[in-house]
């Protein structure tokens, strides 16, 4: 990427405005904005215009060469884009995060050879979404990570052209497969690739991709100005040795729909209709990222609707899913989560953590968007659903301050030992007669900075982001939800990393968030009450390492 528009004082850094490159012994300069010569317009961007073409043409007609990288191919290359990075404070150092650029939905999560995969939604052309590849990171632990060589990349007379989107990666008789869905124009239609080696670095697509080429009838799927049909993103399992398949999407006379095909061969599909719809005012316009899990007695189908991660507990069998319970399965930043099955039986979870400040900012700091931490999900005694930290986390943490009782008095205030924006914090806390304890982090000596944690003594868990940052271009946007009837005691587990505060409470329900404090020494931790006392037991804190291996 050589350059973006601006207007002034705004930056349009979604709108690639100059390009180059050599189909061979020319030279070619692509203009990404429209040039208007007949317009009327005044002296400056007259002149503006006259000199952006006139060295257009200087540099065609320069016979020297410029040097062009293409696509990032080698994880050299990706260590040394990461490395750059490595000073920023809000960039997260233990969270699944891109090498530089842009990360959003986690795709084709895989346990391959003793070895998990995590792909990305990845543009590696800047910190916008656009030109979206498949961005891939391994780990032998869950703990430790690294990249490898981007493995999707839009084909130019493909039906991918505009985009690889989100998808998901299947065992097909020892061949790793991808169902991904293909951008062309206003079409979204699922395409297929399949892996030529082990190390799932090099995939192969589908001479007859898209393997669905049309909508289906029944019901009608919602059509936009944007696409033909809100038709997109992929689950994809093995039953009874026949393949199935949810695709999300919207539907004309109502809300998001969750829609099941069939094959044999994941290759010719059979249309077999809705496993679930919702309404429009309550589950959201479209479904995207449909994903149903299978824990015994129960299932669980979660979609994304734009704002939140709808969960339906409930069963499911012969193509039709009955709900008995409904939720969200996040809070806060979080968006279109993708869940992987490890070999020893776990379903473990992670979700698209997104940025909370705007694009310039993005823009400014060269990469935006991470993944939550692996979630591991189950269902609880009593039929609920539970959400923990993968237990693999631990192997991370360093230094820590460990406290078997703290004792609040109104107004008090209790500071930890670790200083840290990269930490992890586990602790039970018990309201006595307090309207609310607060776990403050990423807290200046003076206060001016601090996001607190709070714990109300009407049942909600709050991030409150409105001191979060001094910084004009970060929300401050607070973040809460109700933890009933699982609140007395509170079990709060927290992880701080960089710009990232993902909550725990009471292995139920979650909340992550984004803070971008500026000052280098926001980095305090501390407990304080609210109009009464409280107790904390069993508190540890732990700093934690980097996940990342050059």
């Amino acid at each position: 990427m050589l350059a973006s528009t601006a207007r002034g004082d705004h930056e349009a850094v979604t709108e690639r405005s100059v390009v180059s490159w050599q189909p061979g012994a020319g030279r070619v300069v692509g203009i990404g904005s429209a040039l208007s010569f007949r317009q009327p317009t005044h002296d400056v961007c007259r002149g503006n215009r006259e000199t952006l073409v006139a060295d257009a043409v200087s540099f065609l007609a320069d016979e020297g060469s410029v040097p062009l990288t293409g696509r990032p191919k080698g994880s050299a290359t990706l260590s040394a884009m990461r490395e750059r990075l490595d000073d920023d404070p809000h960039r997260p150092g233990y969270h699944v995060s891109p090498p530089a650029n842009w990360l959003n939905d986690p795709n084709g999560l895989v346990h391959w050879n003793g070895r998990y995969h995590v792909f990305y939604q990845y543009n590696p052309t800047g910190p916008f979404h656009g030109t979206i590849h498949w961005g891939h990171a391994v780990s032998d632990d869950l703990v430790h990570w690294e990249d490898r060589p981007v493995a999707l990349s839009p084909s130019p007379d493909g039906p991918d052209r505009d985009g690889c989107w989100s998808g998901c990666t299947v065992d097909d008789d020892g061949v790793a497969t991808i169902l991904y869905t293909g951008g062309r124009g206003t079409a979204q239609l699922p395409c297929l690739a399949t892996s030529t080696d082990d190390s799932l670095t090099s995939w192969v697509k589908d001479p007859d991709n898209p393997v669905i080429d049309e909508l289906p009838a029944e019901p009608e799927v919602l059509r936009t100005e944007d696409w033909d049909g809100e038709f997109r993103d992929h689950c994809v399992w093995r039953e009874d040795g026949v393949w199935h398949q949810l695709i999300g999407a919207g539907m004309e006379d109502g809300g998001g729909a969750a829609l099941l095909y069939v094959s044999t061969d994941l290759r010719e599909w059979e249309y077999r209709g809705p496993v679930l719809t919702g309404d429009r005012d309550t589950a959201g316009t479209v479904w995207e990222c449909p994903e149903l899990l299978d824990f015994g007695e129960k299932q669980l189908l979660h979609v994304s609707n734009y704002e939140d991660v709808v969960y339906f507990l409930g069963q499911y069998a012969d193509g039709e899913f009955a709900v008995e319970q409904r939720g969200r399965l996040d809070h806060g930043d979080f968006y279109a989560p993708q869940s992987m099955w490890t070999d020893d039986g776990r379903t473990l979870t992670w979700g698209w953590v997104k940025e909370a400040r705007d694009i310039g900012a993005q823009w400014d700091a060269g990469w935006s968007g991470s993944l939550s931490v692996p979630r591991e999900l189950s269902l609880a005694e009593d039929g609920g659903l539970r959400q923990r930290p993968a237990p693999a986390l631990t192997e991370l943490r360093g230094n820590g301050d460990h406290r078997d009782e703290i004792r609040l008095r109104a107004g008090g205030c209790h500071e930890l030992d670790v200083r840290s924006r990269q930490f992890e914090l586990q602790a039970t806390v018990q309201l006595t007669d307090a309207d609310a304890v607060e776990l403050r982090v990423l807290e200046t000596p003076d206060g001016e900075e601090r996001t607190p944690i709070r714990y109300t003594a009407t049942s909600e868990v709050v991030v409150d982001r409105t001191q979060a940052s001094t910084a004009p271009e970060a929300t401050t946007d607070s973040q809460r939800m109700t933890v009933t009837p699982y609140d007395a005691p509170l079990s709060l587990h927290v992880f701080v990393d960089g710009s990232i505060v993902e909550v725990f409470a009471n292995e139920r329900r979650c909340l992550t968030s984004r803070v971008y404090p500026e000052r280098t020494d926001a980095t305090g931790i501390s407990l304080a009450t609210v109009g009464g006392s409280a107790t904390v037991t069993d508190l540890d804190c732990w700093e934690l390492d980097s996940a990342w291996r050059s």
